[in-house]
């Protein structure tokens, strides 16, 4: 029965959305994590909250989404890329929150790491990780 479940598990890691959802997964929860322990223990600012929550959960997932989502090497191109839409995503998200300002704190954290993650995959699958174009040869 483990050895099925292994296979399983196996055959579903084959596919880059369900390795994206598992990385992101836990991004989100890191995000998650530190924003309510900033929330908490140091000071009810949404915003703050997520640039810290965003700031470590950035760390693990570009690591995570370039060598295990992607399966591409570690650069500063591609950081640089992964940077720009994750704290693009971060900003579309926080003015989306700030929309409902009147509505509890953690609430709005939810909200912003639920936007995040649809943006980014797209984004990320068709520009941060493409693969770049050979160059034409002029015959």
């Amino acid at each position: 029965m483990a050895s099925n479940l292994t296979q399983m598990l196996d055959r579903l890691l084959q596919y880059r959305l369900i390795r994206f959802a598992l990385t992101g997964g836990i991004a989100t929860a890191i995000h998650i994590a530190v924003a309510f322990f900033y929330l908490h223990l140091i000071q009810d600012n949404v915003f703050l909250a997520n640039i810290f929550g965003f700031s470590l959960a950035f760390i693990f997932s570009y690591f995570a989404q370039t060598l295990l989502v992607f399966k591409n090497s570690v650069n500063w191109g591609n950081a640089l890329r992964f940077f720009l839409v994750q704290f693009g995503a971060l900003l579309i998200a926080q003015g989306i929150s700030e929309l409902f300002v009147d509505m509890n704190s953690y609430l709005r954290v939810i909200l912003v790491v639920f936007i995040l993650p649809i943006v980014t995959y797209i984004i990320h699958k068709l520009w941060t990780f493409s693969d770049p174009q050979p160059p034409q040869h002029k015959s």
